[in-house]
């Protein structure tokens, strides 16, 4: 991920952007948010709450359950919003986005602009535009059909910090499985290089997390 601060090129996104009016009139800092394919644009590991306007590029956004079970909740390309239900909700700690090309936003805080957000009656009603058309998707979706094996290495790499698994009975639970499917999968997947023994019951994730 790369920041870019240079204000030519904010301008230029600012103004060929369908919500031109709207954002010149919010008077926030804007920057430019760039993300390679398969990287994290939005999760529940990061601390900073942005909102993200798609200017170049796809995303794909998906609900994690804790058991791995993996919901496609949306794609997005241009114009797509990402972060306009963190203005009024915690964020959630199951829903991720990621780049499924190279990705450009146009990027600001919540946070630091939280009032200015609030009070912009133009803003407000491109957000409930927006949250509309994502709760109409919602009501439609469905659990992408997963192995136990795909939904043990989705627990590993979104429940489990840094990718690493600890205690084979806890995670059984979670994943509703044995303890002794759960050691099975590890075993194979240890042998396919797609994970590491750390230790008795503890597995680390190998590759990009």
């Amino acid at each position: 991920m790369e920041r870019i601060y240079d204000k030519k090129k904010i301008a230029a996104c600012v103004g060929n952007s369908k919500y031109h009016e709207v954002l010149g009139s919010l008077d926030v800092d804007f920057c430019l948010m760039q993300y390679e394919k398969g990287e994290l644009v939005s999760s529940p590991f990061q601390n900073e709450n942005l909102f993200q306007i798609v200017e170049e590029g796809s995303i794909n956004i998906y609900f994690i359950r804790d058991d791995g079970t993996c919901y496609s909740l949306s794609s997005g390309t241009v114009d797509y919003f990402l972060g306009d239900m963190d203005i009024f909700y915690p964020k959630n700690n199951n829903i991720y986005a990621e780049a499924a090309e190279s990705l450009t936003c146009l990027s600001f805080s919540i946070e630091r602009h939280r009032e200015k957000l609030l009070s912009n009656n133009k803003f407000l009603e491109l957000i409930c535009n927006s949250l509309s058309t994502k709760i109409g998707v919602m009501t439609t979706i469905e659990a992408a059909p997963a192995s136990l094996t795909e939904r043990v290495i989705s627990y590993m790499k979104y429940k489990c910090e840094d990718g690493t698994l600890k205690g084979i009975e806890q995670a059984a639970f979670r994943l509703h499985c044995s303890a002794r499917q759960l050691q099975r999968i590890l075993n194979q997947s240890e042998a396919a290089g797609l994970v590491k023994k750390l230790g008795k019951g503890t597995y680390r994730l190998q590759g990009e997390i």
